[in-house]
């Protein structure tokens, strides 16, 4: 009697994951895109456009350009005349407006922080699309579209402004309503400082944390962070002490929100080095001589690099390694 194997009926054969490959692969770009899009910390444009007489313009093209990447968002103005402009990198954006029958009108230099919704509105003068108004941003505005308490660290501050051992998280306490309970001492590591920040007399366990949009928050961890980038590697943070829109309701107390540096159509890079030395220090009042100093040396230093392209090369707008 002749025997077959089992697997060469159809029916009973394993079957065969190959084909289902391509299709997992697909749904997990999908996946890990709309997470990385979720996860970014953004900010807003937007505004209302009118004539020369007040009334509400629409269908009016408004073109959003981020000078560092050279991207282009393109959006038009509604039945009422108001546009938005949502999840925004942060940095520096050229805005313009432009209907037929109307001058161009442009806004030069605005200057899009961390979770920030900026008002740009355009009043549009009769006359060619060929001529130009062009307005620079202002250095200050009344933000008028949220009523939340908020102050920002840019990252020059991040960077010249004097902290205890490289601790980024001291310069929280110069916000409005907080008051460190910080140590008097921290170790200079690249990556490392002490959380204990209250606002307005809420718990240090309250708080929460944020880098790029994502929870970085230890639950159990007293109020701190799981994850501390190098202090040079902050592009700059927000931190929201009341008043703060739903999206941030994952904790009472301060939120705190910061954004990592990302590539542009250039290359940046920096490196440090920051030491501690008894030859610099003055000698102890409690260890008069000719008692020896103590010896200190702390010593940290390292680099980060931001590739993007060469000076003065001109590389894809679509693409930027972090």
């Amino acid at each position: 009697m002749n025997s077959r194997p089992l697997c060469s009926s159809p029916s009973l054969r394993p079957p065969s994951h190959g084909r289902y490959f391509p299709r997992l692969l697909v749904f997990f770009l999908l996946v890990v895109g709309w997470s990385l899009a979720a996860l970014a910390q953004e900010g807003t444009i937007l505004g209302t456009v009118t004539d020369p007489s007040g009334l509400v313009l629409p269908k009016v093209k408004i073109s959003v350009t981020h000078v560092e990447t050279g991207e282009v968002r393109v959006v038009i103005t509604g039945d009422s005349g108001q546009y938005v402009a949502a999840d925004l990198a942060i940095g520096h954006y050229n805005i313009g407006a432009q209907a037929a029958g109307f001058k161009l009108a442009e806004r030069k230099g605005l200057m899009l922080n961390v979770a920030d919704r900026a008002r740009v509105d355009f009043q549009m003068e009769l006359g060619a699309t060929t001529e130009t108004v062009t307005v620079e941003a202002s250095a200050a505005a009344v933000q008028t579209d949220t009523g939340e308490v908020s102050s920002v660290v840019s990252g020059q501050q991040i960077t010249q402004l004097a902290t205890n051992g490289r601790n980024v998280f001291g310069l929280e306490a110069l916000s409005p309503g907080a008051s460190s309970i910080q140590a008097d001492f921290q170790v200079p590591t690249a990556s490392g400082g002490d959380f204990n920040v209250s606002f307005n007399g809420q718990r240090v366990s309250h708080n929460l944390w944020l880098i790029d949009g994502g929870e970085a928050a230890d639950r159990g961890g007293g109020g701190g962070a799981i994850v501390l980038p190098s202090e040079d590697a902050i592009a700059e943070f927000r931190t929201l002490t009341s008043n703060y829109s739903a999206e941030y309701g994952l904790s009472s107390a301060g939120t705190l929100s910061m954004v990592i540096k990302s590539g542009t159509n250039r290359v940046h890079a920096t490196a440090f080095y920051f030491g501690r030395n008894d030859a610099f220090d003055a000698r102890n009042y409690f260890n008069p001589a000719p008692n020896p100093v103590q010896e200190l040396r702390l010593d940290d230093f390292g680099f980060n690099r931001r590739p993007g392209g060469a000076a003065g090369e001109r590389k894809s707008q679509n693409i930027f390694l972090l």
